[in-house]
Parts: structure tokens; C-alpha cells; sequence
């Protein structure tokens, strides 16, 4: 038989974690992203639960798209009631870099019920240009005695 050792604090322990802040709750607030793509575009969408088109920031620069925010805690310090805090909040700066030739000007966004999509229009692929070659030889230029 094996002798136990007795540990009146262990069952505290467990109630403990329960109360304690998790690490949800301490890291920083980074929302998910999807990116998927089609024959003429890419298409971003991002999850932004809690936020409005105007907590949003876009901007394109040197081929790099930038989306930044904020999501507010809701909670206030001193008012009680709260037992366990996991939802994240605080300022988030997505980036992706874009292919090369992008046009800026014609991406599009859309917001809806907290779910921000970005159509991307993909850039025209450069077509080769095929040069005929014309066969003979090189052409003299007959000149008139006069």
C-alpha cells in the first residue's frame, strides 16, 4: 500500500484555476482572416465581431494592404458581476502584400454584421507578343543612274 501525502490546499487549487485569468484573456486581440482565390480575384474576409465599418482602417501603400482596429473592452473597472474574462479585446494591424500590378484603386470592401470581405481584382497577366519573321533575306534598295 502506498502512503499519500495529505494536501488540504489541492482541492483549492482547482477552484483557483477557475477564477484565474487565462491566457485567451491576456494575449493580444488578432482577428482571423480568410483568403481564397478565383479566376479573376482574391477575396479577403475577416471576423470582426463587435466592430462598425467606421472602427475599421484600410489603405493599400507600395503594395501592401493594411487593415487596422480596435475592439473596446466592454467591461469597466470597479463594476463588479464579472467571474471569468476571455473575450479579447485592444488594437489589431493585419498586413498582406499584395502581387505585383494590383490595381489600388479597384479593390472594393463590404461589411456585414460584423464580417469585413475585400474583393481584390487580380492584375491583367502580361500577354507575349509574338513578332513575325518575315523570310527572303534582307532587301536591297535598287538606286536610277540618271
Amino acid at each position: 500500500m502506498a502512503i499519500v501525502r495529505w494536501e488540504p490546499f489541492r482541492d483549492l487549487s482547482e477552484l483557483n484555476r477557475l477564477f484565474a485569468p487565462t491566457a485567451g484573456a491576456q494575449r493580444r486581440w488578432l482577428p482571423a482572416m480568410d483568403l481564397a482565390e478565383s479566376a479573376d480575384e482574391f477575396v479577403l474576409t475577416a471576423d470582426l465581431p463587435g466592430l462598425s465599418d467606421e472602427d475599421v482602417k484600410i489603405e493599400v501603400e507600395d503594395r501592401v494592404l493594411t487593415i487596422s482596429g480596435e475592439r473596446t473592452s466592454e467591461r469597466t473597472e470597479g463594476k463588479g458581476g464579472y467571474h471569468r474574462v476571455e473575450r479579447a479585446f485592444g488594437s489589431f494591424r493585419r498586413t498582406l502584400t499584395l502581387p505585383e500590378g494590383v490595381d489600388a484603386e479597384a479593390i472594393t470592401a463590404s461589411f456585414d454584421r460584423g464580417v469585413l470581405e475585400l474583393r481584390i481584382p487580380k492584375p491583367e497577366q502580361r500577354k507575349p507578343r509574338r513578332i513575325e519573321i518575315s523570310t527572303g533575306g534582307p532587301k536591297t534598295l535598287e538606286t536610277s543612274a540618271a
